[in-house]
């Protein structure tokens, strides 16, 4: 393989042409900070009443920093705006969509405000049941679950176990009858539609792991089967879910119309009537300025026309319908707390230079730039400056080349070791997929609200680390 020169053709001191310059580089942007973020008086960021600099004191950094009251009136406005737009066809619930962030508190804030709950593995379903989440509110998914996950799933009496093959049928029916209990089940469908997304997160196209396929005929088998081995599954309805970072409604129109057309073919070959649709979630936020999300109130009013319009041209009785957001609650509702440490300017060649700001989290708390290819915005925490703007790439404390948190943002040129860094959006997928990597240890999620700030989740120490080396 040949060989080629690093530098200027991997990184250039001109901003993307995505990346404004900045008005004010202090100035949060609207959009992508939770709802109590603002500057206090000494020029810090304050989320809930609580200074950053106070946070930074009692917890350390890094710290993810969840603004409860902004989560739990996300996830309020969700079930709000969609029982609304679907009241006059046959209803809709709102489950949240565990995997984003899951921990005791947040399952305790969904079930109070009256949303359902879904998890896909048993450690999910440990985390819920723990907090005392109602198990019949419960969707249990998942696309190669244990036999012990799905026994557990059907002792706890989950409202929604959602089958993801043909084999999957097999095995519940056999662990139901041995329990003696009928499982309530939904079918997962493919329905071919891929969604404008990263090909990582985009789960409804064919060549991928998750559900049955439509096209095959698998869907209609499966259907049939459940219906089949009615002593063994009670079957609630239909699933299908098209991917995650989405802005265009248009996947849920594609997908609405494949698996209804499912439905009526179930009503008309097997003569049993789907009364309940799940589109899955997958609705985008906003992480800079490329991303124009829409709010809740858009997407029920949209996909609730979308359900009508399809139902009506395929002759169908509408179905009680359910959505899975996790992201759209859970990401803006957080940001994440750094120090700074080492800042260095680096030549790259010519004019050319790049100003290295590395913190002390990185890939290890937030791997999505990584994975994803993600970008991030951040702003100067603990302080303001009137210095000139400088974009900037914030980096972490990992040894690889890709440990990059921000890959391009604008902060005051004057940015240097003991300040503070907050990134935003960060509540979605970044705990979620933490990991230990070069033995670092994960950081805590702290809750504030009304001055108030909370540890929900505590920072591992090295005592967690080694307690599982057991060589």
């Amino acid at each position: 393989m040949r060989a080629h020169e690093a530098g200027a053709l991997h990184g250039n001191d001109a901003s993307p042409s995505w990346l404004p310059y900045p008005a004010d580089v202090n100035a949060l942007l609207p959009g992508l900070w939770s709802q109590t973020t603002r500057r206090g008086a000494d020029g810090a960021l304050e989320v809930g009443g609580v200074s950053v600099a106070d946070i930074a004191r009692e917890v350390g950094t890094p710290a993810m920093i969840l603004d409860e009251a902004d989560f739990r009136a996300r996830a309020r406005r969700f079930r709000d705006a969609f029982a609304e737009a679907f009241r006059p066809l046959a209803g809709a619930d709102i489950y949240y969509a565990g995997k984003s962030f899951l921990c005791g508190a947040v399952a305790r804030w969904v079930d109070e405000d009256g949303l359902g709950l879904d998890v896909c593995t048993g450690g999910e379903l440990a985390v819920a049941l723990r907090a005392g989440f109602p198990a019949e509110r419960l969707a249990m998914h998942g696309n190669n679950k244990s036999e012990a996950e799905i026994r557990r799933a059907l002792q706890a009496g989950v409202g929604r176990l959602v089958i993801d093959s043909l084999d999957e049928i097999e095995q519940v029916s056999a662990i139901a009858a041995d329990l003696g209990v009928r499982a309530r089940v939904m079918l997962r469908i493919t329905t071919g539609v891929e969604a404008h997304t990263h090909e990582f997160i985009a789960t409804a196209h064919e060549d991928q792991k998750f559900g049955i396929s439509l096209s095959a005929g698998d869907a209609l088998e499966a259907v049939r089967r459940t219906l089949a081995a009615s002593s063994s599954f009670e079957l609630v309805g239909l699933h299908s879910h098209i991917g995650s970072q989405i802005f265009d409604v248009g996947g849920f129109e594609v997908a609405a119309r494949r698996v209804l057309g499912l439905v009526r073919e179930v009503r008309d070959e097997l003569g049993h009537e789907i009364a309940h649709l799940d589109l899955g979630g997958g609705f985008g936020v906003m992480y800079n300025t490329q991303h124009t999300p829409k709010s809740p109130e858009e997407l029920a009013t949209g996909i609730s026309s979308i359900v009508e319009k399809e139902c009506h041209e395929l002759d169908l009785t509408v179905p009680r319908v359910a959505f899975e957001p996790g992201r759209a609650i859970a990401g803006p509702s957080t940001q994440t707390l750094y120090g700074v440490g080492t800042v260095k300017d680096v030549a790259l060649g010519g004019p050319h230079h790049r100003l290295y700001v590395s913190v002390d989290g990185g890939m290890s708390d937030n791997i999505r730039t990584a994975l994803y290819d993600a970008d991030y915005s951040c702003l100067l925490a603990g302080r303001v400056s009137d210095v000139v703007p400088a974009v900037v790439r914030v980096v972490g404390k990992h040894c690889e080349s890709g440990d990059i948190v921000v890959k391009d943002e604008y902060l005051p040129a004057d940015v240097h070791r003991g300040d503070l860094i907050s990134v935003p959006v960060t509540g979605a997928y970044c705990y979620s997929l933490a990991s230990n990597y070069n033995h670092v240890p994960r950081p805590p999620v702290v809750a504030v609200r009304d001055g108030e700030l909370r540890t929900i989740v505590r920072r591992e120490t090295e005592d967690d680390l080694l307690a599982l080396d057991v060589g």
